[in-house]
Formats: C-alpha cells, sequence, structure tokens
C-alpha cells in the first residue's frame, strides 16, 4: 500500500554549509507504508495454519513465508531506521503529510502480525518457550506503538492535516485498526502466562482494545462510504485501498473468538459463556456485511483493471485485510461446526495466496528495475 496523492516536495537535508546532503537516496522515499509487505507475508501463514484442511508440505511451507516475513521485518525496520537518520526531513513530512501519517499503523500491525506467526507457526522450528518470548516483545511493542498511532494520527488530522470530507480514504481507519490486531492475537499469548492475575488482565486488556478499535473503525467507516457515495470511485491507483475495510470487520471477528477461546478457565463461568456467544452473534452478521463489502470492492477494482490500473504498492492492501477475514470464517467454522464457514475461509485463502504472490512479485520486479522505492505520484 502506497499513498498516491501529490503533496508538496520535501527539501532535501543540508549540510552545515547549505548543500544539499544526499545520503543513502535510495531509502528517502521509504514511507511507513512498506510495513504493508510484512503484514501481507505474516498473514499468508497465521491465516493458512488456521485452515480445517492442512494438504501434504503445508507447514513446511508456512513456515518458510513465516521466516520471509520475519525476514522482511528485520530489513524494513533497519532501513526505517537508517531513514530517519539520514532523510528526517522527509520522514518528519510523511508524519504531517495526511495521505502518509495514517500509514504509522502499519508499523504496529507488521509487528503483531510477524510475532503472531511467530508463535503460531514458528513455534514448531525455534521452540515454544522462545517463540513466546519472541511474540511476548513484538506483542508488546507492536500494542504500544498500535495505541500511540491511534491517538496521534487522529490527533495530527485534527490538528495539522484538516483533511476536506472529500479525502476521506479507507487508509485513515489504518491507525485506528491497529489496537483491534492487538486484541485478536493477545489471547494466544494467555495459557502462556501464570494463572490468575495476569491471565486475567492481558484477557480483559485485550477486549478493551478490541472496543477501542471497534469504535473509533465504526467512527471512520461512515465518512469513507459517504466519499464513495458521494463522490464516485477513488483514483484508480487507491482502488485496491477500498479492500482496507475488510481489516476491521475480519479482524474483530477473529478478536471475539480468541477471545472466547482464551476465556476458558480464566475468567468466571458466566463471563467466559457471554465470550462463547458474543463471538458467534457478533461473528455471523460481520462477516455478512464482509462478503458485501467485498463483492462492491471487488467490482471496483475489475473497472479500474479495466481502466488501465496498474500495479503499485496499494496492491498490497489485496493480502492482509483478506486474511483477517480467513482466520475470522476459520474461528466461525470451528465454533459452529458448519462447513460453509470453513468453505469459505479456504476459497478466501486461495484468493489470498494469489494476491500475495502477485504482489510480491510486482514489489521485486520494481525492486530489482529501481522503481521503488519511489515519490508518491
Amino acid at each position: 500500500m502506497v499513498a498516491l496523492t501529490t503533496r508538496p516536495a520535501v527539501p532535501p537535508a543540508s549540510s552545515p554549509a547549505g548543500a544539499p546532503v544526499r545520503r543513502l537516496p535510495a531509502l528517502r522515499h521509504l514511507g511507513p507504508n512498506w510495513y504493508a509487505s510484512v503484514m501481507g507475508t505474516a498473514i499468508v501463514a497465521t491465516a493458512g495454519a488456521g485452515l480445517p484442511w492442512q494438504p501434504p508440505g503445508m507447514q513446511t511451507a508456512l513456515t518458510v513465508v513465516w521466516a520471509l516475513s520475519a525476514l522482511l521485518l528485520g530489513v524494513l525496520l533497519t532501513a526505517r531506521a537508517l531513514h530517519w537518520a539520514h532523510h528526517r526531513d522527509q520522514a518528519r513530512g510523511d508524519l504531517l503529510d495526511a495521505s502518509m501519517a495514517p500509514f504509522y499503523g502499519c508499523l504496529a500491525m507488521a509487528l503483531l502480525a510477524v510475532g503472531g506467526a511467530t508463535l503460531v507457526v514458528g513455534s514448531d522450528w525455534i521452540g515454544v518457550r522462545a517463540a513466546v518470548a519472541v511474540d511476548l516483545v513484538l506483542f508488546t511493542a507492536g500494542t504500544v506503538t498500535g495505541v500511540l498511532a491511534a491517538v496521534a494520527v487522529p490527533y495530527l488530522m485534527v490538528t495539522r492535516h484538516r483533511p476536506p470530507l472529500a479525502d476521506a480514504s479507507p487508509v485513515w481507519l489504518l491507525p485506528v485498526v491497529a489496537p483491534m490486531v492487538s486484541a485478536a492475537l493477545g489471547p494466544l499469548l494467555v495459557p502462556h502466562l501464570p494463572a490468575g492475575q495476569l491471565r486475567q488482565t492481558l484477557l480483559y486488556c485485550c477486549y478493551g482494545l478490541f472496543g477501542l478499535s471497534l469504535l473509533g473503525a465504526l467512527l471512520m467507516l461512515p465518512l469513507v462510504v459517504g466519499r464513495l457515495l458521494t463522490g464516485g470511485p477513488p483514483a484508480l491507483a487507491l482502488t485496491p485501498t477500498l479492500f482496507l475495510v475488510l481489516g476491521p470487520l475480519g479482524q474483530s471477528t477473529t478478536a471475539v473468538h480468541q477471545l472466547a477461546e482464551a476465556a476458558q478457565g480464566v475468567v468466571p463461568g458466566p463471563y467466559a459463556g457471554g465470550f462463547a456467544t458474543l463471538a458467534v452473534l457478533y461473528g455471523v452478521p460481520v462477516m455478512g456485511f464482509a462478503a458485501l463489502w467485498l463483492g462492491l470492492a471487488g467490482a471496483l477494482v475489475v473497472r479500474a483493471l479495466r481502466r488501465g490500473l496498474g500495479f503499485s504498492l496499494t496492491w498490497w492492501g489485496f493480502t492482509f485485510p483478506v486474511g483477517t477475514c480467513v482466520t475470522g470464517l476459520a474461528g466461525l467454522g470451528s465454533r459452529t461446526g458448519l462447513r460453509l464457514f470453513d468453505l469459505a475461509a479456504t476459497g478466501l485463502y486461495a484468493l489470498l495466496v494469489a494476491a500475495w504472490l502477485v504482489a510480491c512479485a510486482g514489489t521485486a520486479r520494481r525492486l530489482v528495475t529501481g522503481r521503488l522505492p519511489a515519490p508518491p505520484a
């Protein structure tokens, strides 16, 4: 995913004598939107591990994908640190740009996604104890970063960006969705904590993060839908971002399922039963709306392809949001026993893998040819 709106050029950093300093120029336009590639890769491993059917060789393939996501995270964290060190003016410009600042939510979600994949998939390779330690570190860092982004980015939008409603975009959802990823992946750590207060504290904190993110998304969604209905389809290059709306839908369905799983034996019986009931009463209607949005967004993408939509980093928007719907449907399938949900999860996973392969190939090809990273066009 990438912000593609035009913005004023940020002057290059200068030396004390006033001459431009051009250190590591290839990293100048490496924005936080690049973390979407980490998210999209990690969700392929996590979603695949939760499918009801596991063909031969599936676990090996998922382990390779998890290792790739961890490698990508390490490379991007290093590259982004160098970006801040050598191109601080551009980094500050990204924060002050209404089209780029929301992507700081991707940093949090990348940390969380790799941490969750490490526990779900990587534990078979590095051991449960090491996987829990890695996930705990990444979960803590991702949750803190996500909450900060959920507060700081809307604050900047109110006080500095002040974008017109005509610019409302699904990208605005990214900062407020990050805490929902914590709510969905945090319960995986609950069984590995000491019984008692620590387990309950983490569980209820994840439930609070669920509410924080859900209400934030409910505030943003009407702006996005209103913009579409009154302003028409987005620019061609931004059409794939419509799939971002699936993120809070699939991730919240996953979260209520995981919270219900973790609540067993951790909270009193009536509460645990309420968690389990909510997982179905909430998840089924929300997945129904996700199906509606998938149809609408898919139709608009087909329309954009017919009008010349070319590859850009926005195509990573086809990966992580779809993956959250896979995990949400798989959770509903295991909870209700209905094969319909299992079939839907499997079908969406095939779409996820296809989208991931296309995004990987397109990104790699443009990296090799030097067309990426590139400034917004």
